[in-house]
């Protein structure tokens, strides 16, 4: 039994539901981030699947894959040293606890 397009899309759709229940249902900082990561991944999976599902000569969607990948690791660092800023200060990463925007 081959491995179709899909397969992929299963196999996508699933990891990105289970980012988006993980980062709406999670009130750590860290667990949220991870999430939202997930479902870059998910999204990644989508473009190179349908890249060599419809465009098997090119290699479109790999290209903006690693694109997305520098991106997502910019992200991470700027998002995990915002958590830690807020550590620092609050002594706490629970999303509740953060309130520093408030009047």
């Amino acid at each position: 039994m081959a491995v179709g397009l899909t397969h992929y899309l299963i196999l996508a759709s699933v990891l990105f539901c289970l980012g988006l229940y993980g980062a709406l249902s999670r009130r750590n900082a860290i667990i949220i981030l991870m999430c939202v990561e997930l479902m870059l991944n998910a999204a990644n999976l989508l473009l190179v699947a349908f890249s060599k599902g419809f465009f098997d000569y090119l290699l479109i969607g790999q290209a903006v894959v690693i694109f997305s990948l520098v991106v997502a690791a910019a992200e991470v660092s700027v998002g995990l040293a915002i958590v830690i800023a807020l550590y620092r200060l609050r002594k706490s990463i629970d999303i509740k606890d953060i309130n520093i925007l408030k009047w």
